[in-house]
């Protein structure tokens, strides 16, 4: 597998450049002539606390969140969908990566079906051909029928919807929400706007190898693990991923299965934690799994990759966006069902830019998908103009839990550090902790100003 270009890399970024100023994403920013006029202190966030879940963190400070905007992957999601997935957790009150998960799941199981092998290594070399064939399908009943005669097709899912996959098992389009924060610490979904990433030319269209023989001799089911977020940092991020994971595993059954059986799950927690998903995974491939959906962070899944490919078994992320994934050396046994983060910089750049201002703040988690993003978002706000020395970076270290007191130590001198600064825009790259990052820009007088 090879990297993807960079002519695809730059088309993907002018795309959704030119969509979000198309989109009017709620900005405060009014120019006179080619002068904007100063903005107010905006907080911004990213995927991994742009969530009614994360707002739950932040009980005790009502309103704080009120104005906070960013970005997720995130596609319009049906009603009829939604339903499908709150029936098997009730509790929902995000579906953040939930498409990913559900796509993920049933792309394995069309490998599996077209290649006639429940055994890893043959469901890799499938992946991306089942999402870029010649006939489109969009069910779960419909795609497999086509596997089983041995149709070219190409599905198209929950999230994979205007392309497939590139030539590294990545979407080569994609969607993201604009998400704000309304007064109550939860998402006003009123004001969610959807922009079009990626681009499509990139699909890989290379047929993938003819399928084995599958005999007369029983194939046996096709196992998946999910390795997902229960506990850690990013465990309020999880719950939409098992369900939408688990309705998917339903409704391939309900569809007749894979080579005639029904498939399998064990479900595990990845906590977000390295160490916790290496043991998680170990469990999973010990038991047979063949498909690992997750880990949920890119750290973690950077973390388990190695062993997973060394078992010759497959693992797709529905949620794992750090460019350096696309490079990774995974033996050709990773894939993503979510868009890389080259394209959520250039989002989050362009709305920050868009509501007018020139002194920006990055607090981010030092780690694999905070250190990217905080770069990423760096370079494409210095190349539409910030000056370097208007932009100041403030990286934390990545812990499982901050202690009582050392956390608001930690987070108190970044906040005063940033007061000092004088950033009007501040961006927070995190997960849970980002709770504690804005109670400290409160605490240390660093305040949202009025709302558009």
């Amino acid at each position: 597998m090879r990297a993807r270009s960079a002519t695809a890399i730059v088309g993907a970024i002018t795309a959704i450049g030119v969509l979000l100023a198309a989109s009017g994403c709620g900005s405060n920013a009014e120019s006179d002539g080619n002068t904007a006029k100063p903005a107010d202190i905006r907080l911004y966030g990213t995927d991994g606390n742009m969530a009614n879940s994360f707002g739950e963190a932040l009980k005790d400070s009502p309103g704080v969140l009120a104005g906070m905007k960013g970005t997720t992957p995130l596609t319009p999601l049906s009603e009829d969908f939604k339903r499908r997935v709150k029936a098997l957790d009730p509790t929902l009150t995000d579906f953040n990566y939930a498409g990913e998960s559900y796509d993920a799941v049933v792309i394995a199981a069309l490998a599996a079906e077209a290649g006639k092998s429940t055994e890893g290594g043959s469901i890799a070399k499938q992946i991306i051909g089942v999402t870029t064939g010649d006939n489109v399908c969009d069910s779960v009943a419909a795609c497999l029928n086509a596997a089983r005669s041995g149709k070219s097709f190409k599905y198209r899912g929950i999230s994979l919807r205007g392309s497939g996959f590139t030539s590294v098992g990545e979407p080569s389009s994609a969607m993201y929400g604009v998400l704000n924060f309304g007064t109550t610490n939860t998402i006003d979904d009123a004001k969610t706007e959807f922009v079009g990433a990626g681009d499509e030319k990139t699909e890989d269209k290379t047929p993938p190898p003819a399928a084995g023989n599958a005999g007369k001799t029983p194939k046996p089911p096709l196992k998946y693990g999910l390795l997902l977020p229960k506990t850690g940092a990013l465990g309020f991020m999880g719950a939409p991923m098992f369900a939408a994971s688990k309705l998917a595993i339903k409704e391939i059954n309900e569809a007749g299965g894979v080579l005639g059986q029904p498939v399998q799950v064990e479900e595990g927690d990845d906590g977000t934690n390295p160490d916790v998903a290496k043991a998680t995974a170990a469990q999973f491939i010990s038991k047979g799994v063949a498909v690992i959906i997750g880990a949920g962070a890119s750290g973690v899944t950077k973390a388990v990759i190695p062993q997973v490919a060394q078992a010759g078994r497959v693992i797709i992320s529905p949620s794992a966006t750090s460019d350096e994934l696309t490079k990774f050396d995974d033996k050709g046994f990773f894939f993503r069902t979510s868009p890389p983060d080259v394209l959520q910089a250039k989002a989050v750049a362009d709305i920050i830019m868009r509501d007018g201002h020139t002194k920006v703040a990055i607090i981010a988690r030092d780690d694999t998908y905070g250190n990217g993003l905080a770069q990423g978002v760096r370079a494409d706000l210095t190349a539409a103009g910030i000056k370097p020395d208007n932009i100041l970076i403030k990286m934390y270290e990545a812990k499982d839990k901050y202690e009582k007191d050392d956390g608001p130590r930690l987070f108190n001198k970044i906040g005063t550090d940033i007061k000092a600064f004088g950033a009007t825009g501040i961006l927070v790259v995190g997960f849970d902790e980002s709770a504690l990052a804005i109670k400290a820009l409160v605490t240390q007088g660093v305040k949202q100003g009025p709302k558009s």
